[in-house]
């Protein structure tokens, strides 16, 4: 099996980024050093995994000299490359148009370096994040490091892909449709989606008729996810939800948790369904009462009302490109997928203003289960993941058969606006990471980090170095 990581005997070791940053504050490592050793290990496995959309080194290195009070100080990271950093390109996963530098950093990542963390640059993602892998016929796949003939997931798929190699402990993602989960699950990492307005949010995306989008992180232990929530939430905090605050252990309570392996467009694949349930069992063991159900709360249109939004969303990229990116912005140059989505927009806006109405009334009907369930247990991913190639953008109609098959989980929770949580509880029979997925009420982000602390002590996580040589041992 093609395998690449980077983790080895330099200042990151396989310390996760809360162990990290107590050996920073301690001095028993620098920040320089860490920061090298991050940069290095991008370097090492970057050529193989693809998930580099800009390299920032040199400004890593000038960040490592200061010193800063964050709870993460000297803790390299990545931004996804649809958020901006000041004087980074923006480019969002396409080369249509001219790269030009961000003038200001986002608000996301305003909340993100104030933690401490130090950018090393930009991670690639599958174009305008439309894509469930990174694939673009220019700037080519982005692997799996598990087995590189695997795809990442996406859109967050290089910050999948190098938090899983051991280039960083943590980076930023966000998710429009599945976009944290989904490379969480590909890529044997714990990936929350938190709720709707958790974290600050690009003006465009405040804007949307239907909330989708939210930002988030990928990491590599559950204690990393609940600390950037709690250090991010003494920076910038939405009111109206209850705060995440100081999640350390596993809860107490015993919960009413119900599972549902069917969607409302497909089954699980058999594999998958044996996984979840074999989940579904250990949590039982735990102690907590689980019921198997049907998702019979959503409605039958779900799937084509949610396809036709994230047309609209393509259409609108499309035809504002010249205004969003400048005179360079050139449309023959995007992908078959956007392209696709945007003229499956185009001919069906009739039919928009009822689906949006739909969409948002999901959340009422969503609510009412949430009243009789604390939390609910699918798969993240309907089926294992799949080769590199299989979700290619040429033809439309095939990968957006192939996309909804295999994305039939994740999408609801952006549509509702409420968290969840995806976990490497489960691995196929060709070794590759199974996503478990988790969701709770809005405002419920505890509620899963104590779920996840609970599961991950009774199941420790697999590591993709145990027993395994490094990166420059696999590239012999």
């Amino acid at each position: 099996m093609p395998r690449v990581h980077a983790f080895g005997d330099d200042a990151l070791g396989d310390l996760d980024a809360v162990a990290l940053a107590d050996a920073i504050r301690s001095g028993r490592l620098s920040r320089a050093d860490v920061v090298e050793a991050a940069i290095a290990r991008t370097e090492a496995v970057n050529p193989a995994l693809n998930g580099l959309a800009h390299a920032a080194f040199d400004r890593a290195r000038a960040a490592a000299g200061r010193f800063d009070s964050g709870f993460f100080d000297g803790v390299p990271t990545f931004i996804k490359d649809n958020v901006d950093v000041a004087g980074q390109p923006s480019m969002r996963g396409t080369d249509a148009w001219q790269p030009r530098p961000a003038r200001a950093d986002s608000e996301v990542t305003q909340v993100l370096l104030g933690t401490g963390l130090i950018a090393l640059g930009k991670t690639q993602m599958s174009e305008f994040g439309f894509s469930a892998a990174a694939e673009h016929p220019r700037l080519g796949p982005v692997r799996n490091p598990w087995n590189t003939d695997y795809t990442a997931g996406a859109s967050s798929s290089g910050s999948g892909a190098f938090v899983a190699a051991g280039v960083v402990p943590i980076a930023h993602a966000n998710d429009g449709g599945g976009s944290i989960r989904i490379p969480a699950a590909c890529n044997g990492l714990v990936g929350l989606k938190p709720s709707r307005g958790r974290f600050p949010l690009d003006p465009e995306h405040r804007r949307l008729p239907v909330g989708i989008v939210a930002n988030g992180v990928l990491t590599r232990s559950v204690r990393d996810t609940a600390a950037v929530y709690r250090e991010a939430e003494r920076i910038w905090r939405n009111h109206r939800l209850p705060p995440v605050g100081d999640v350390t252990r596993p809860g107490q309570q015993r919960l009413t948790i119900a599972v549902v392996t069917g969607s409302v467009h497909r089954d699980a694949s058999p594999d998958v369904r044996r996984l979840t349930l074999r989940t579904a069992a250990l949590l039982q063991d735990l102690g907590h009462r689980v019921e198997h159900v049907d998702q019979t709360w959503v409605p039958a249109s779900f799937l084509d009302d949610f396809v036709l939004y994230w047309g609209f969303l393509a259409w609108m990229q499309v035809n504002t490109g010249r205004r969003a990116f400048g005179r360079s912005f050139d449309r023959t140059r995007l992908d078959n997928l956007t392209l696709g989505l945007a003229r499956h927009a185009a001919r069906n806006l009739h039919r928009l203003p009822l689906a949006i109405t739909r969409l948002r009334r999901l959340r009422r009907r969503s609510a009412e289960f949430f009243g009789i369930y604390d939390a609910l247990l699918t798969p993240t991913l309907a089926e294992v993941t799949p080769r590199v190639g299989y979700l290619a953008p040429t033809d439309y109609q095939q990968v957006m058969d192939r996309l909804t098959n295999w994305v039939a989980f994740t999408p609801l929770q952006n549509v509702t606006g409420e968290p969840a949580i995806s976990l490497p509880l489960a691995h196929s029979a060709d070794g590759m990471p199974v996503g478990m997925m988790l969701s709770a009420d809005i405002g419920r982000e505890a509620r899963l980090l104590e779920l996840a602390y609970e599961l991950e002590e009774a199941q420790p996580f697999a590591r993709i170095q145990a027993n395994r040589p490094s990166a420059t041992e696999e590239a012999r």
